[in-house]
């Protein structure tokens, strides 16, 4: 017989056949998931288990179940073993990792879900197999056409646990599982532990083994895994500014969630329009269109991948450099399971959240789930975008200067520089070089996004350096002084937004908005204008604390 190699893996006890699989795989060593959830499992524990994506829990259930199907001498018919999964791409990940696993043993597994041939499946099974990956409509299908016979199941899984009971499969869970033996072993591992998930758990596994897997903590003086981001825009400008902050970011590939499958759709031909290489994925589409997109974007020909939650959920992506939140997420535990999906491996990745105004409260809760700080920063300007495509093209030009090869290229620059300034002839040659100077900026660049402290501001009316709201101009107003202007990058939504959310009032009490280089000056009713003073005095303006006075006793 073969040598086993050495390996960590080996002293959990597992079957040698599977441990020379992991070392062919190139596991090396087993994840806290794995070394925790295995020794139970292998035992015959039921196990309750939280463990994020990405943390091994995939082979923390299926290496216990294929050694004891390994052991097995006499294999019958119908399965052993059924595992229970949200959605379909989930299924075929995990029917796959089985298979490789368990490839030396001779495994018979099999995925089984809505959209596929219910014809070969029903073949399948009457052929006979040892481990059933399924969605819960498609199983409770089987059970009932009694295609899928479940009084031999020894071991149950459920996978992804609080995804079902969001998705509505509190009934199918419930249906399959009082058509399995009592006796058997069952494991249940989730993501988050809301309270129905440990009511699942109550009623389903006997004295089970508990094992929570705590969130990775970065080490003291090193940067954090996950860079997070918000920006907050009222919803009119929402396209736009994603549209902005995916051209600065230039992302490797990004993951953009939605919540309906109508505004991935929206989106997804919005970026299209902007010249991004983007698809959709919800499930409104056919298992085929779905592999197709996911062929491509993990062949890296797409940069974008925008998508809900459920079609999102178990998609086997290595390259993502982004997660971005089209909206809020609904819960804390959201956010934490989809940013999950960046900064693995030791890199370092990026979540974008666009929130609403009405939104801001919602990422204070998720700062405090997480006691990790999200950056609230200003939508990229024109100005910004320009300025990234001319570093771009410096540091284009610094590689071409370093490569050589200019000798050819030296004659022409030579008979400009008798002609005019060499300092201006390089100058020229950036320019060329410069895609922005070319007017090829995206369509619609050429008007500001309005920055928002937390409230909408009103759309302004730009006029020479003043501004005019889309308020009634007061009858008996006052003008103030505010000591920051274009220097410190403010801009008319910064003022109105911090006047609305800091005073309480309307945006249509604000008046006219003149920004100076220094300085800006804001009209407003005379009978708020003492209380919209102290409240700017009491807040930030551009990330700074900035002198607030009426405008005659500025001293101009």
């Amino acid at each position: 017989m073969q040598k086993t190699p050495t390996s960590p893996f080996a002293t959990l006890g597992l079957d040698e056949r599977l441990v020379r699989a992991l070392a062919a795989l190139g596991y090396e060593e087993p994840t806290p998931i794995q070394s925790e959830a295995i020794p139970p499992l292998l035992e015959g524990h039921d196990v309750f288990a939280q463990a994020a994506t990405g943390t091994g829990k995939t082979a923390a259930f299926a290496l216990p179940i294929l050694h004891r199907i390994g052991a097995e001498s006499d294999r019958g018919v119908a399965p052993s073993t059924l595992i229970l999964v949200p959605t379909r791409e989930l299924a075929m990940q995990l029917a796959e990792a089985v298979h490789r696993y368990g490839r030396e043993i001779g495994v018979r597994v099999l995925a089984v879900y809505g959209g596929a041939s219910m014809e070969t499946q029903l073949k399948a099974l009457k052929r006979g197999v040892d481990v059933v990956v399924a969605t819960p409509g498609r199983a409770l299908d089987h059970v009932n056409r009694r295609s899928l016979v479940l009084g031999g199941i020894r071991t149950l899984v459920l996978d992804e646990a609080d995804e079902m009971l969001d998705m509505g499969f509190a009934e199918d869970l419930d249906a399959i599982l009082a058509a399995t033996p009592k006796a058997r072993q069952t494991a249940l591992f989730s993501a988050t532990l809301p309270p129905r998930i440990a009511t699942l758990a109550s009623r389903h596994l006997k004295a089970p083994v508990r094992i929570e897997i705590a969130k990775e903590k970065t080490a003291p003086g090193k940067l954090p895994k996950v860079r997070q981001t918000a920006y907050v825009v009222a919803r009119g400008h929402k396209r736009a500014a994603l549209g902005r902050i995916l051209d600065l970011e230039s992302p490797v590939g990004a993951l953009v969630f939605c919540r309906t499958r109508l505004e991935v759709d929206d989106l997804t031909e919005s970026l299209k329009g902007r010249g991004m290489r983007v698809e959709a994925m919800h499930g409104g589409m056919s298992q085929e269109q779905r592999d197709r997109v996911m062929k491509k974007f993990r062949a890296g020909t797409l940069e974008l991948l925008v998508a809900t939650d459920v079609a999102a959920r178990g998609l086997d992506i290595g390259h993502l450099s982004h997660v971005v939140n089209y909206d809020v997420p609904s819960s804390p535990e959201l956010y934490v399971h989809r940013i999950g999906r960046t900064g693995r491996a030791g890199r370092e990745g990026v979540a974008i959240t666009l929130a609403e105004p009405r939104e801001h409260w919602q990422l204070r809760n998720i700062e405090r789930l997480t006691k990790q700080k999200i950056e609230v920063a200003s939508v990229p300007t024109v100005a910004d975008l320009r300025a990234k495509r001319l570093e771009l093209t410096r540091a284009s030009l610094r590689e071409s200067i370093l490569a050589g090869g200019l000798d050819d290229y030296r004659v022409v620059v030579e008979s400009l520089s008798e002609e005019f300034d060499p300092m201006d002839v390089a100058a020229a040659a950036v320019k060329l070089a410069d895609p922005s100077a070319a007017g090829s900026g995206s369509a619609g660049e050429e008007h500001e996004i309005p920055a928002i402290a937390i409230a909408p501001p009103p759309r302004a009316v730009k006029s020479g350096t003043k501004y005019r709201s889309g308020g009634r101009e007061p009858g008996n107003s006052a003008r103030i002084f505010v000591g920051a202007g274009r220097a410190a990058g403010v801009r008319p939504g910064d003022l109105v937004g911090a006047i609305v959310n800091e005073a309480k009032v309307s945006p249509r009490d604000v008046g006219s908005i003149q920004i100076a280089e220094r300085f800006s000056l804001v009209e407003v009713p005379e009978g708020i204008a003492e209380s919209v003073m102290k409240a700017l005095r009491g807040t930030m303006i551009r990330g700074q604390k900035v002198l607030v006075k009426r405008d005659k006793d500025a001293g101009r």
